[in-house]
């Protein structure tokens, strides 16, 4: 089965892109002209516009659609208003295999209470809508939008002023949204997000005038120096923050506790799917941790190798792993046993094609961003 392409494909690949799948979608990876470092460098000195198309959209609308998605994922919807978007998890449920597990990391767009918009991974998409569908209430509708709208995202300190350039609103709150006319006069929401670390904005538009939208704000970022990015870039920028990536460092057998994203989660909430395992596991202690490896020396640790302690023993994993641009050094995150009683400071070790290569125990974020928004607490 050949891979979705997202509705800019024509114009990554006249770029110059480098692809890869991504969900069952083929999306670019880097650009022709500087690659991943200098896309990761434009972001945090200046701008970069990323296509995030593969991430999932959907609606889920009707009476009490709100309240019902409020029940159903991990963070209290009732902290927020209209207008306001959430960082929330999908979780499984009490009864289940893997019950409190991961299902999803997803945002909530807050429309009313009787309309809210998701925007999930796209590996993920079918199974989150899935689950919703299947427990929804008369009259509550969830519908799936993944192919019929586009997701950019432009971030860096210099954003506002290109999105100021192209009439859009640039002044929101963080993790607020607003929707207005667009170039060509169709609707853009513009939400104060990312996955950067960096001021930034997510901005969702109809698949067909995608091209028109990333055409005005490449046009209008040229005196910024704006680069398209790819998905590369924004894999190397998240690490340095610390920001979990669904498949690594959140799972169906990775709990918010073990990930450090309890934060995410709504614990005075009385329903919500995973409540009880996750308030058993919380109330116990979880038997693993997420932290960050920082490596001193030219190593760059990788998923899947082994964290060693100081006698050659085994405590952990590494889940993601990357060299930083902005540091010039090996970065990591990585799932420790919380008996192994490591610390921050603690000096451990990679297992790198069987040498032990030394890393330090670090509390992400990495990097400092540019950013008055608050950081959410992922590995604190």
């Amino acid at each position: 089965m050949s891979p979705l392409t997202s509705p800019l494909h024509e114009r990554h690949a006249a770029a110059g892109a480098k692809f890869a799948d991504f969900g069952g979608w083929s999306m670019p990876i880097e650009y022709a002209g500087g690659g991943v470092l200098a896309e990761h460098t434009a972001v945090r000195e200046g701008v970069g516009l990323f296509d995030v198309s593969h991430l999932g959209t959907a609606t889920v609308r009707g009476p009490g659609a709100a309240a019902y998605v409020n029940a159903c994922l991990t963070n209290d919807l009732g902290k927020i208003g209209p207008g306001q978007a959430q960082y929330t998890l999908c979780c499984v449920a009490d009864g289940q295999p893997d019950a409190g597990g991961v299902v999803d990391d997803l945002i909530v767009y807050l429309h009313g209470p009787d309309d809210v918009l998701l925007v999930p991974n796209a590996v993920n998409a079918a199974d989150v809508l899935a689950r919703l569908a299947a427990d929804a209430p008369s009259g509550v509708t969830v519908t799936d939008r993944h192919t019929e709208v586009a997701v950019l995202a432009l971030q860096g300190p210099r954003s506002a002023e290109v999105l100021a350039a192209v009439g859009l609103p640039g002044g929101l709150e963080y993790m607020s949204f607003a929707e207005t006319p667009g170039t060509g006069g169709d609707e853009v929401t513009v939400c104060r997000t990312g996955y950067t670390g960096e001021h930034g904005y997510e901005l969702l538009v109809a698949a067909e005038r995608a091209g028109q939208l990333w055409d005005a704000l490449l046009a209008a970022g040229a005196p910024e120096q704006i680069r398209p990015c790819g998905l590369g870039a924004r894999d190397t920028l998240r690490t340095e923050m610390g920001y979990p990536l669904h498949g690594h460092e959140l799972a169906r057998d990775i709990t918010p506790n073990q990930a450090r994203s309890g934060w995410a989660v709504g614990w005075q909430k009385e329903a919500f799917w995973g409540r009880e395992a996750l308030l058993a596991e919380k109330a116990a202690g979880p038997a693993r941790r997420l932290w960050g490896l920082q490596a001193p020396g030219r190593g760059i640790p990788r998923p899947g190798m082994v964290v060693l302690d100081g006698d050659g023993a085994r405590i952990g994993e590494v889940t993601s792993g990357t060299f930083s641009p902005t540091l010039r050094t090996g970065i990591a995150l990585a799932l420790l046993d919380t008996a192994s009683g490591v610390a921050e400071g603690d000096e451990v070790a990679v297992d790198v094609r069987g040498r032990p290569q030394p890393v330090v125990v670090r509390r992400p974020p990495f990097v400092e961003s540019h950013t008055k928004d608050p950081v959410p607490p992922t590995t604190r």
